[in-house]
């Protein structure tokens, strides 16, 4: 196994870094909001279901007591 210096290592770093296809600030700013908004709609739609479900378990155990 060959052994690289710090040095080359961080070339190495540079040089992939460089090949990398880095998205523009507004790409990030809209993917950002778009899931901050897919989240709220989630935790709204997951909050609806469980209160559903309380209600329906409510009731039947409303019918054994």
């Amino acid at each position: 196994m060959a052994k690289t210096t710090p040095g080359e290592f961080i070339q190495q770093v540079r040089t992939e870094t460089g090949k990398v296809a880095w998205p523009s600030w507004k790409e990030t700013y809209m993917t950002a909001i778009m899931v901050v908004i897919m989240a709220v709609v989630l935790g709204l739609f997951f909050f609806l279901v469980d209160s559903v479900f309380s209600q329906i378990v409510q009731a039947l155990l409303g019918l054994l007591a």
